[in-house]
Parts: structure tokens; C-alpha cells; sequence
């Protein structure tokens, strides 16, 4: 896929498959392990919701039509966990202003959500809502399960209003993320949604764009007339 081409979701595919030996038929789905170009995939959980004190639920349904992010960790009452989860609390209201959500999950329950808030230092005055993945199955079905240890790796997943997952990053634990950067990527990707443009590497608001939605064929195969590598690591 080109990358002029904006984010059409990839639809899935099924191939049909023969058994010699009793000639059934079998259906496979043909699909990436990337959820990158896929619809979200729909869940439903229990929660808690930091900025009230109380249980909830959530479910995909709360963020359709809008840009959000579903953010997996580890497990409560670890020790890298906090550390993404106070540094994304701490650009909650950057996110806010570009009409992001955010959600965060585990499979740990709500009841555990809520003494690990009330607890760790770090998540004085969370504003973020937590979901109690308990069953594993919404970790699953963003392919971030690990079975062995019932756990969720480090997955990230931007998802724009139209329910496409544009960006995701996966990870294992001993590492957090940079949520600085996470940011400038929503940044960008607003921007190409919104003017067909596209972002080279590192771009930040009031940088350059490449305008492929108008000069394509200027464009090919001449990017370095456009900009310069200076340009693109300033």
C-alpha cells in the first residue's frame, strides 16, 4: 500500500482450503498479526474510572466516532506500569484538546484498579479510566496476551473516528514508552487526516509536509527536492 493512499481499513479475507483424504472444506481468515489498518476489535469490560472514584463499565461502543487510544500494561503493583501510566495522566489535557481518549487496560479486576490508585504515589489525582480485563479476552483480541503469565504486553493502539487502528506499538515489559512521542504521532496523524498531507520522519506541527494529495508525480522519486535530511532531524 502506498503511503499516499490515507487509512482505508484492510478488510479481511477468508481462503478456502480442500482436505484430500474427506474432501471438507475449511475457512481460514487471511489477515496481517497487525491490527494496523483493521477495525477495533469490539469489547465490553468492567472498570474504574479515576476521576469519579467508581466502578464503571466500558465497552468500544463509548469511543466510536472518536480519536482514542487503548493503552495495555502489565499489571497493577508493578513497577514500569506506574511510570507510563502517571507520564499519559500528565498529557491528559493535550490529549483532551485534540479530542483524544484514553484507555488504559489490564487483566488485573477493578477492585485492584482502584488500591493501586488509591496506593502508588505516582497516581495522585489519575484522571485516566482502567479496564479490568480479568478474562484476557480483550487482550486477546488486540493480540497482546501473554498466556503463560496472563498478562498483557506493552500494546498501544491509536484508533481514529472511523474505527481504524492507524497505529499500534508492542512491547515487552522491562521497557516503558515514550508518551512525548506517542503524542507527536497523534499530532500527525490529525494532520494527515485532515489535509491529505503526508508526515515525513519526526514531523511535528509547523514543520514541513510532503504534499502528495497535490504534486504526486513531482514528487516521485524527487522527496529529497522537497526536504532535506537537515531538515527532517531539526
Amino acid at each position: 500500500m502506498a503511503c499516499d493512499t490515507g487509512a482505508k481499513p484492510i478488510e479481511e479475507k477468508e481462503t478456502v482450503l480442500e482436505n484430500e483424504n474427506n474432501n471438507e472444506i475449511k475457512k481460514e481468515k487471511n489477515m496481517s498479526s497487525s491490527l494496523v489498518l483493521r477495525r477495533v476489535p469490539e469489547f465490553k469490560m468492567d472498570a474504574y474510572d479515576s476521576k469519579t472514584g467508581h466502578y464503571t463499565t466500558v465497552s468500544s461502543e463509548d469511543y466510536k466516532g472518536k480519536w482514542h487510544v487503548v493503552c495495555f500494561y502489565p499489571a497493577d503493583f508493578t513497577f514500569v506500569c506506574p511510570t507510563e501510566i502517571a507520564a499519559m495522566n500528565a498529557k491528559y489535557d493535550e490529549f483532551q484538546e485534540l479530542g483524544v481518549e484514553i484507555l488504559a487496560v489490564s487483566t488485573d479486576t477493578k477492585f485492584s484498579h482502584k488500591r493501586f490508585v488509591e496506593t502508588e504515589p505516582l497516581l495522585k489525582g489519575l484522571k485516566l479510566t482502567i479496564g479490568a480485563d480479568s478474562t484476557g479476552n480483550v487482550s486477546r483480541a488486540f493480540g497482546v496476551m501473554i498466556e503463560e503469565e496472563g498478562q498483557a504486553l506493552r500494546g498501544r493502539f491509536l484508533i481514529n473516528p472511523d474505527g481504524v487502528v492507524v497505529a499500534q506499538e508492542v512491547q515487552a515489559p522491562m521497557v516503558g514508552r515514550n508518551v512525548n512521542e506517542f503524542l507527536r504521532q497523534v499530532k500527525a496523524w490529525q494532520h494527515a487526516s485532515k489535509t491529505g498531507e503526508v508526515c515525513p520522519a519526526g514531523w511535528v506541527p509547523g514543520k514541513k509536509t510532503l504534499p502528495v494529495n497535490t504534486d504526486v508525480e513531482q514528487m516521485t522519486g524527487r522527496v529529497g527536492d522537497y526536504i532535506t535530511i537537515e531538515e527532517i532531524l531539526a
